[in-house]
């Protein structure tokens, strides 16, 4: 349930045998393997080692995009967020899920966008998922929680970095299908589910380090703030629905439990839907 930072203010944001999650990061990763993953997920493609290998060709300078990005942005590039996209294989996620159709030769554009998923959902561009990553900045022994599973790659990019990563879905469809994506990349650490993000992940023991939403919700959920570890950050788009004037909102949660908040930068998201768009905000917004 992606989408992007806004221009206005910041650009949005083996053989047949399956590698280790590390071994992506090297050589391993070929033809044969993305075949085979996307095979065992569910989803053929049909794919010449010729298109594979111009997919690869273009990794390297969309890299360079979000090391300058980053840096221009935030003053440095996370190393580890770097090494997580480097890690991650884009075009696997590169999926119209409604219509059963693959779309590798759309990973790594020159000009970073939004890509249909189906289900009226969208994998985010690239340049505003390397800023939200590394502005919630995501360490070994975190749990964190996505709202908005969509195409699975912000998830797995938390993956490569925290302990555990969990995420919600609330299309059903698109959540059942994502859901089977990621133990073909070795990815046994992302956790998945169908529901309504609205409500959190109250089930998981001792909540989350950080909570990112990836759709714009009207206000910031308070289920998701009881959930929120203290020192824990949430990152949450605001706005109305198909609207301009949605920012990014970065929340931080005090060892006393007093939530904190900034404003961040302009963006434009698909709205969350479920309980969020008939529940009136409550009358005491954190602040």
């Amino acid at each position: 349930m992606t989408a992007h930072l806004t221009r206005r203010s910041l650009l949005a944001v083996t053989g047949s045998a399956l590698l280790a999650p590390a071994a992506h990061a090297a050589t391993g990763w070929n033809r044969n393997a993305y075949m085979a993953a996307m095979a065992k997920s569910g989803r053929p493609v049909d794919l010449t080692d010729a298109q594979f290998n111009a997919i690869q060709a273009r990794k390297p300078a969309a890299m360079k995009r979000i090391e300058q990005y980053l840096k221009e942005r935030l003053g440095s590039a996370d190393p580890a967020v770097m090494a997580a996209f480097q890690e991650v294989p884009r075009e696997y996620f590169h999926y119209q899920y409604d219509g059963h159709r693959a779309t590798p030769g759309d990973a790594y554009e020159e000009n970073p966008k939004p890509w249909a998923l189906g289900y009226g959902s969208a994998l985010s561009d690239y340049l505003g998922q390397a800023y939200m990553t590394q502005v919630a900045k995501p360490k070994a022994g975190d749990i964190t929680l996505e709202i908005g599973t969509g195409s699975g790659f912000q998830s797995s990019l938390l993956s490569r970095i925290v302990k555990k990563s969990y995420s919600i879905e609330i299309i059903e469809p698109l959540g059942r299908a994502v859901g089977k994506i990621f133990a073909p990349l070795g990815y046994d650490n992302v956790e998945t589910r169908v529901g309504d993000g609205y409500f959190g992940w109250p089930e998981v023991d001792g909540g989350f380090d950080i909570i990112i939403i990836t759709c714009a919700a009207q206000y910031a959920p308070p289920e998701l703030f009881k959930q929120l570890k203290p020192g824990g950050r949430a990152l949450i788009p605001i706005g109305q629905p198909f609207k301009k004037g949605q920012f990014l909102y970065v929340y931080t949660k005090d060892e006393d439990g007093k939530i904190h908040s900034r404003k961040d930068v302009g963006v434009f998201f698909i709205p969350m839907t479920g309980t969020m768009m008939k529940t009136p905000a409550p009358a005491k917004p954190p602040a």
